[in-house]
């Protein structure tokens, strides 16, 4: 049986896994918890609670942040993983656990796919390359121009190796996409610098599917391993 998932992207995603409790009309009837595989005060920790929040004042119940950071996010996602499939535990993760870290480990401790259902993408946040006004660079050409003429000579800073910087079935999906339409929600997450979604678990599935397999070629091509 798959497992509650909460996603959280380079874009920012939401998944939850199927459990057969959920269709139960009383849910839920006792503190839902989600796993947050970052520290605390970063953007995925904030976007848990804003959306915890607005859950919390919907359903009736606390919506508890548990922070387990390390890994690059592994070790929340496994723990995520290994949760009773009964919804009362969501985990919230970037999308580079479900669709990139499958090809930069010979082993992971969850299966991206059995393990986690998709619900919805929360929100998308866009990655920004920039340089320092002394790089003699102003455009993404010129900068691989000068890579390539002077090999060695750049650095650049990254999270780590293999980053990327339905609550409840049809109820705790229906619940999520409503709160992401709130303008108070929706301002809050784009002042983490996030474009909020919430988009159907079978476009998110499409999703997840499309980008592992892009990412599974450009580690491959480029011979990238996390381990």
């Amino acid at each position: 049986m798959k497992r509650f998932l909460s996603l959280l992207l380079s874009s920012l995603l939401l998944v939850v896994a199927a459990a057969s409790a959920l269709a139960q009309g009383n849910y839920p009837d006792r503190p839902v918890r989600i796993i947050v595989p970052f520290p605390a005060g970063g953007p995925a920790d904030a976007l848990a609670r804003i959306v915890g929040e607005r859950l919390a004042q919907s359903l009736g119940k606390p919506f508890v942040i548990e922070n387990k950071a390390g890994a690059g996010g592994n070790i929340g996602m496994e723990q995520g993983a290994r949760a009773a499939p009964d919804g009362y535990t969501l985990t919230l993760a970037p999308v580079g656990n479900l669709t990139v870290a499958p090809a930069l480990y010979a082993k992971l401790p969850y299966d991206p796919v059995k393990d986690f259902a998709p619900i919805t993408v929360l929100a998308v946040v866009p990655n920004v390359l920039i340089v320092h006004p002394s790089v003699p660079a102003k455009t993404v050409a010129e900068l691989v121009a000068l890579a390539k003429a002077k090999p060695g000579s750049l650095n650049y800073a990254s999270p780590g190796n293999g980053s990327i910087p339905h609550l409840a079935a049809e109820l705790l999906h229906g619940e999520i996409v409503r709160a992401l339409a709130l303008p108070e929600v929706r301002e809050r997450i784009a002042g983490l610098g996030a474009e909020t979604v919430g988009n159907s678990p079978s476009e998110f599935a499409a999703m997840q599917k499309a980008e592992a397999a892009r990412w599974i070629k450009i580690a491959r091509e480029a011979n990238i391993h996390a381990d």
